[in-house]
């Protein structure tokens, strides 16, 4: 079964919802990406998700965007990504989601290729930002050929209807987006509750929740109605300064993550 499938199974069967960390590959260094993965799972992490750094970031915030700068300096490809995780791939028993424009993957060869890529390499799903649902087909197939999930976004915006058929076509899970906007940390989190009903209803793709989700108190709200919350920015800035103050950020990487997963325990509280 697919690691990812595996992960939202067994967050289900324990009551427990998943977290799922966002990390920018080669940020905050090259070669940072083997040595937080085994940290993510560590502190409990059940899917990480992997941005393929670019140029021109899809909906990211500054953190996000500096973060992908400073990767794309350092010199990281995505050549050296799926080495990368493919060298600690045999450690790990997460599920790992690859976050990547489709102006890479056509860059690669286009779907089927960068998903063959992709699935040798030990990714788990993929995430395409900026792939509309109608020019999915192509991306959705190629994921299937590989045994990879699909994993497509759902807006604020976009009418129930068709949320549903989004939530439909993704396999894994689907990515709602908790605000319109960039990615960025906030204050607070939106009420995602209705939406989720309104999605359930008529659908049983596991829901995952992100865009602002910043500390423990969002997580144990996010995850009363949605199957995982996801966590970026506030992650990303985290491991820059740690890196910046010359401090372990692997270390940090773990002491945060452990931190947003007690959201997942201590959820009625909030």
């Amino acid at each position: 079964m697919n690691r990812i499938t595996t992960a939202f199974a067994d967050a289900k069967e324990s009551g427990h919802p998943a977290l799922l960390p966002f990390l920018c590959a080669g940020s905050p260094q090259i070669d940072s990406l083997p040595k937080l993965l085994p940290a993510m799972q560590a502190a409990g992490a059940a899917v990480v998700e992997i941005g393929f750094p670019y140029s021109d970031p899809v909906a990211d915030g500054p953190t996000i965007a500096a973060a992908m700068h400073i990767a794309l300096e350092e010199g990281i490809t995505p050549e050296i990504i799926f080495e990368q995780v493919r060298s600690v791939r045999d450690d790990l028993t997460i599920g790992l989601v690859a976050m990547v424009s489709v102006s890479i993957v056509i860059a690669l060869g286009g779907p089927a290729s960068f998903t063959k890529q992709a699935a040798d390499a030990g990714f788990d799903g993929c995430i395409f930002p900026d792939l509309p649902l109608g020019e999915s087909d192509a991306y959705l197939k190629a994921c299937k050929a590989n045994g990879l999930s699909m994993i497509l976004l759902i807006s604020p915006t976009t009418p129930d209807d068709r949320a549903v058929e989004i939530a439909n076509a993704s396999t894994g899970f689907a990515y709602l987006i908790a605000r319109s906007g960039i990615t960025g940390e906030s204050n607070d989190v939106p009420d995602i509750s209705e939406r989720v009903r309104n999605i359930r209803k008529r659908s049983s793709t596991p829901i995952a929740c992100g865009f602002g989700i910043s500390t423990p108190e969002h997580v144990g709200k996010i995850v009363q109605y949605a199957d995982g919350a996801i966590v970026g920015s506030a992650l990303v800035r985290r491991l820059i300064n740690a890196h910046k103050a010359n401090q372990d950020y692997v270390v940090e990487a773990e002491l945060a993550v452990t931190e947003l997963a007690t959201g997942l325990i201590s959820m009625d509280q909030f």
